[in-house]
């Protein structure tokens, strides 16, 4: 029987110098990536690269649940990603998929098992990215895409499964997989390294090009017992309300990301046409200064409610396993708040910016913010924002994925 998931303690965490020099860290290493972002956009390499940077820089290590000595809070995680972000959203996608996966001890696998990857990750600076489907009423109608056979004291996985970042770069991949025999949903860690895994990267993508997007491809991968985190739930019902975090908060450090793109579109933008001729000059034009203020108007809002659900999340994940049943679908109403006004301002925002400065490389944020925002359309959310506002209901937090 699959232990149930018991999250560590986050006390003992990182100082608050720590955490001012964890930020300062972020910020060297986005002015190191900032200074070739156009031509490794331009490239569209896997991010071999940008792996070593940030795993010389230690953000790698840094970025894992927080711990005695060791990890980041919630809130500084965020605002790491942020910062990279702005300088190249790819490796800012790339950091939020890695620093959400590492928690996945917790939201999923019992304590010590938790604490024990934690303290690997650390120490051996892995990279970690993955795909976890969400429960919800419709799932698995056309069959599971990856399933396990029991074998001997562990299983054989097979299949393939899409997966967004650093898929061909990373240390440990997370996914979830149907046992053929049960029927139970078990989330499982693989790495790239293992017999039978093969990696098929994307090419060519609209947008984040960096981020190394690709299929993970599994022909009988033996999969051993301390691979296996737990069970997913197979529906909202029976999910535990800390469990209940996982989609929420990865959806949420993406709208970090989505804010990193509006900040570093605006901040170029700005640059260029401080820098630009024109018949008078730039800060004395009404119509410049119209639309940079609805520009930065739009950018303000969302960071206003991004920073909200933050906050609720950071209290989330600090309460742990004591959180109230119905705590989660208030936290996922937040984040689908937060995810519609971000992708509407990163989308409007990159497009205006391409009529206020013509440069090469700008377009690069559009690119990026279309790819990123493609498939979650808003309707969804707002259907689950409504839902909860409606009926409060726990179900609100599966309506935004269906």
């Amino acid at each position: 029987m699959t232990p149930v998931p018991t999250p560590p303690s986050t006390a003992g965490g990182p100082s608050a110098d720590e955490r001012r020099a964890l930020l300062r860290t972020a910020r060297d290493v986005a002015d190191d990536l900032a200074a070739d972002a156009i031509a490794r956009d331009q490239a569209g390499r896997p991010p071999v690269d940008e792996r070593a940077r940030l795993r010389e820089a230690g953000l790698l290590a840094a970025l894992t649940p927080p711990g005695p000595g060791r990890g980041a809070d919630w809130r500084t995680g965020c605002a790491v990603i942020r910062e990279i972000a702005a300088a190249d959203s790819s490796v800012g996608d790339v950091l939020a998929r890695h620093y959400v996966h590492t928690w996945s001890g917790r939201f999923y696998a019992s304590r010590e098992h938790a604490a024990t990857l934690e303290e690997a990750s650390v120490r051996e600076q892995w990279l970690w990215t993955g795909a976890v489907r969400t429960p919800a009423p419709d799932d698995d109608t056309e069959g599971p895409d990856l399933t396990l056979r029991p074998r001997n004291n562990g299983y054989v996985l097979n299949g393939r499964r899409s997966v967004d970042t650093a898929v061909a770069v990373a240390d440990q991949i997370v996914v979830d997989a149907v046992c053929a025999v049960t029927g139970d949903v078990l989330v499982v860690r693989l790495t790239p390294r293992m017999h039978g895994v093969s990696i098929e990267t994307a090419r060519d993508r609209l947008g984040q090009r960096v981020a190394g997007a690709g299929e993970v491809v599994l022909d009988r991968v033996a999969v051993a017992p301390g691979q296996v985190l737990g069970r997913r739930p197979h529906d909202e019902e029976s999910t535990t309300p800390f469990t209940a975090l996982a989609e929420p908060a990865l959806r949420l450090a993406l709208c970090h990301v989505g804010l990193g793109i509006v900040e570093g579109a605006l901040t170029e933008a700005r640059d260029l046409s401080r820098g630009g001729r024109a018949y008078r000059p730039p800060g004395e034009d009404p119509d410049l200064l119209l639309t940079y203020g609805e520009l930065a108007s739009a950018a303000h809002t969302a960071t206003a409610v991004v920073d909200r659900a933050t906050e609720v999340m950071a209290q989330a994940l600090d309460t742990g396993a004591h959180l109230d049943a119905e705590e989660p679908a208030g936290v996922a109403a937040l984040v689908a708040t937060a995810e519609t006004v971000t992708s509407k301002a990163a989308l409007h925002i990159t497009t205006r910016v391409l009529e206020l400065a013509d440069a090469p490389g700008l377009d690069r944020f559009w690119r990026n913010a279309r790819v990123l925002t493609a498939h979650r359309p808003v309707a969804h959310r707002l259907r689950s924002i409504g839902e909860h506002y409606l009926n409060g209901s726990h179900r609100a937090a599966a309506a935004a994925y269906l």
